[in-house]
């Protein structure tokens, strides 16, 4: 079964991508503002899920273009990063 993202519930995926984002970099400021080991801990944690999630992202975009649904990538792009934003605050406000 094929499934449509119209612009509306794309446009509102990526609305609220941006303020649980937002919501992560405040927490994140909080811990690094602290200083210390956790807050080079979270310096390096930031720094390389950006890259690994980058690449992975890159790729499944990607073999997405080659299968003929790179219509889904704008989609999955944001899920893939709304994911990932609440794996932190989740992590963040334990």
């Amino acid at each position: 079964m094929k499934r449509n993202t119209s612009w509306l519930s794309l446009s509102l995926s990526t609305w609220q991508m941006t303020m649980e984002a937002q919501q992560v970099i405040g927490l994140r400021m909080a811990k690094l503002a602290f200083g210390g080991e956790a807050a080079a801990a979270e310096t390096a944690l930031m720094f390389s899920e950006k890259a690994a999630s980058a690449l992975t992202l890159q790729s499944d975009m990607a073999m997405a273009l080659m299968s003929g649904t790179g219509h889904l990538t704008p989609a999955r792009a944001v899920t893939h990063y709304r994911r990932k934003i609440r794996a932190n605050r989740r992590r963040l406000t334990r």
